[in-house]
């Protein structure tokens, strides 16, 4: 930013008001690139230009950007949160919250026509028609259309039935009235007023009401078995089993949970998921989760607001009287007769817990679709998170991990498991015998291991890891740094001890543990390195002491030697299994005389 520019802003920034409004960001090519809201211009407007540690990166980047300020006096802060609104969806600015979701999601639509059809559709279009929806997965979808077809005759031919049409006769009956589901409106064989009737079960049954079509199905079954048509009579109580069954099947969340919305938000790096679960009747109707671009400075209060409203604007239409969600939208003076809820305990609140373990599903799965058609993005994404959480300098693209592995001081062990770009690379994995050391010492034992690696990369002049992770609390930690202050590479490699309590890191010369984000993938990522090498050294471990056991049992056999001893370990694995063996077993091995000398020492013993 050059001076001319500098002063310029100094001076808008001077002329702003202690009022409330909206304001506007413009950069050189004269486009807005942010709108925000303010219940004081000058002092909001000025803390952007102010060199403060608290801004973010986008922050930073945004107001170098930054050549011209607009704004916009209004009377209320209320005015404020609506003008900021509007025009955010008219400029769509590049660091406001923004929607990222491209994702289509299957509907149900009751035809704006004569003798409405009922069908799938991914389009929600403002053609008059109803639309029922979204659904979280097409078998959802299709599982809710089959069951409406299965118990209520409706057409689903292309016809195009006009009362002249009707009369004319120029339609005919196809297959589905021979199989008895349709009534053939195409011939008069249904009327409109009785067709519109269906239509309206139809649509109870998408609303999650299920008592209308049972009350209708009854009443018809009953009918018929009164005029003696039995047949006709079976297959009403077949369509009734059929809504047993559906019944059964579909998501029944409370008879004490009749109406209301539910809202999760899941903020992530650059990025925030919210999910919207509609219930209506006791039933989930619809689940929808949306992608938003976080923008700058956005709390999770903002970033809900946004997402209800879209869902509102372009989806439900209107709220329930009851919104359950994690925080109090800053919208939520925009919602008249609705009242939000943050439920502490019971079944909202586990409403509540599954909206946000839909969203974290939906998050993995398009970080799954997203790794596979852009891996090094998703890689470049971790390695930078890691960077953030962990406070690095540089990306953590190489680590090493160690770990100790003894059992009351015997065959004292430890590994060393290696990531590059947050997965393990097995063919750089190693284990270590512990040579110097005495008993059950993990501080020694750590000194040791960490030495002799970091040494032997040193004199081959390999290249040395970005960080190092210990297995261990402040003790395993202050032996590793140690060796590394004592190498010279304290400076060049950073160090940190993974606590018992997998989300305590430590780092060196600090007493106070530091917590990674619950919900980050960075916590994923150390504590699968963490896994992976106590898996590798107990595995190793495991190894040295059934070599030992074999070892100190069957050396007392006479005629058993080292390379009788390396067969039968490799045959038998356990001391238990050559004891329960058989003579030919052990004769097909080590040969007959071995063979029954170890027969006759088990069971001599």
């Amino acid at each position: 930013m050059n001076e001319s520019i500098r002063e310029h802003l100094k001076t808008q920034v001077a002329a702003l008001p202690h009022l409330p409004g909206v304001y506007q960001f413009v950069d050189c090519n004269g486009t807005v690139i942010y709108v925000g809201k303010a219940k004081s211009l000058k002092r909001r407007v000025s803390s952007y230009f102010v060199d403060s540690r608290d801004h973010s990166a986008k922050v930073i980047v945004m107001t170098r950007q930054v050549v011209d300020i607009r704004h916009i006096v209004v009377d209320s802060e209320q005015d404020a949160l609506l003008l900021e609104n509007s025009l955010i969806k008219s400029l769509q600015p590049r660091y406001n919250i923004l929607l990222k979701d491209d994702k289509t999601y299957p509907w149900i639509v009751i035809r704006r026509e004569p003798f409405p059809r009922i069908q799938s559709t991914r389009q929600l279009l403002r053609d008059g028609s109803e639309y029922y929806g979204p659904y979280g997965s097409i078998s959802t979808q299709r599982s809710i259309l089959e069951f409406i077809r299965e118990v209520i005759p409706l057409r689903t031919c292309k016809l195009n039935l006009t009362e002249a049409s009707i009369r004319a006769g120029k339609h005919g009956v196809c297959l589905q009235y021979h199989l008895g589901n349709c009534k053939a409106p195409c011939i008069g064989g249904e009327s409109a007023e009785e067709y519109a009737q269906s239509i309206a079960l139809a649509q109870s049954i998408l609303k999650g009401d299920l008592r209308p079509i049972r009350t209708w199905l009854e009443t018809e079954m009953m009918r018929a078995a009164e005029e003696l048509r039995f047949e006709e009579a079976d297959r009403f109580k077949r369509r009734l089993q059929s809504l047993s069954e559906y019944q059964s099947r579909s998501v029944i969340v409370s008879s004490k949970i009749v109406d209301c919305d539910v809202f999760s938000i899941l903020p992530d790096d650059d990025v925030a998921y919210c999910n919207y679960i509609r219930i209506r009747h006791g039933s989930i109707v619809a689940i929808q989760t949306i992608r938003l671009a976080t923008g700058i400075d956005n709390s999770a209060e903002e970033l809900l607001s946004v997402a209800i409203q879209h869902i509102v604007d372009n989806i439900s239409g209107e709220l329930a009287r009851e919104v359950i969600v994690p925080v109090i939208p800053t919208a939520a003076l925009l919602f008249d007769r609705v009242t939000f809820t943050i439920p502490k305990r019971g079944e909202k609140a586990d409403l509540l817990a599954f909206s946000l373990k839909s969203a974290r599903l939906f998050r993995a799965e398009m970080m799954k679709n997203l790794e596979i058609k852009n891996p090094e993005r998703h890689t470049e994404r971790l390695m930078n998170a890691m960077q953030r959480e962990l406070h690095l300098q540089h990306q953590p693209r190489h680590i090493e991990c160690f770990d100790n592995s003894n059992l009351q001081g015997t065959n004292p062990v430890a590994s060393c498991v290696v990531f590059r770009n947050g997965k393990p690379s097995r063919k750089e994995y190693r284990h270590f015998n512990i040579k110097t050391v005495v008993g059950a010492d993990d501080f020694a034992s750590m000194r040791e291991i960490v030495h002799r690696r970091y040494s032997r990369l040193l004199a081959e002049g390999s290249e040395l890891p970005d960080l190092i992770i210990v297995d261990g609390g402040k003790g395993q930690l202050s032996s590793a740094y140690g060796v590394l202050k004592e190498l010279g590479i304290a400076e060049r490699v950073p160090i940190v001890g993974l606590a018992k309590r997998i989300e305590e890191i430590f780092y060196p010369n600090d007493p106070l543990p530091y917590y990674l984000s619950r919900t980050g993938e960075p916590l994923k990522v150390v504590c699968h390195i963490r896994d992976e090498a106590h898996r590798f050294g107990i595995t190793f471990h495991r190894q040295k002491r059934s070599i030992t056991f074999i070892d100190s049992e069957l050396k007392h056999i006479k005629g058993i030697g080292d390379k009788s001893l390396t067969a039968l370990l490799r045959k038998f694995k356990t001391v238990s299994a050559v004891r329960e063996a058989s003579t030919e077993e052990l004769a097909a091995v080590v040969g007959e005389s071995r063979a029954a000398a170890i027969r006759q020492y088990f069971d001599n013993k």
